[in-house]
């Protein structure tokens, strides 16, 4: 019987997930890291809005606007990660990863871009699993961005 204990302990000892032997529990909660190092976010996708009547001037005082939006969510880490799409066939603009947990929060904060307000952009929103490690994205490329944006 003790033999049959033992060699059950021991499959059952296979199947037991490895310990990160690098995990940092301080850096982890600081991220709001689960057990595997990921955490929820809000992913956008911007595509182009249906103002097609904004002449060049308003267009321009939208994305001043829309810039300085993004700078100030990046701030307050809110933010994550942000960028635009190269030219493509789906009206694809650009991306926003809200550090967020849900929909209606990401929502909210997309309403203060001004050119969402003004339909420029369009905006479709998704709950998104991925490594906590994005958080420390802005403070890497404050290291490597040689002019700010």
């Amino acid at each position: 019987m003790k033999k049959i204990v033992f060699l059950l302990l021991i499959s059952l000892s296979a199947f037991a997930q490895e310990t990160n032997s690098t995990y940092d529990e301080k850096l982890a909660k600081e991220l709001g890291a689960d057990e595997y190092g990921m955490k929820t976010y809000v992913f956008c996708i911007l595509k182009t809005g249906s103002n097609t009547t904004a002449t060049k001037e308003e267009k321009a005082k939208y994305f001043e606007g829309h810039m300085n939006n993004i700078n100030r969510l990046a701030k307050e880490g809110k933010l994550v990660v942000a960028g635009p799409f190269m030219k493509n066939d789906r009206n694809y603009r650009g991306i926003f990863i809200f550090n967020c947990a849900t929909v209606e929060e990401a929502q909210k904060l997309v309403e203060t871009d001004p050119a969402v307000k003004a339909k420029i952009f369009e905006v479709e929103l998704t709950p998104w699993y991925s490594s906590a490690s994005l958080m420390e994205i802005s403070k890497m490329h404050d290291k490597i961005a040689k002019t700010k944006i």
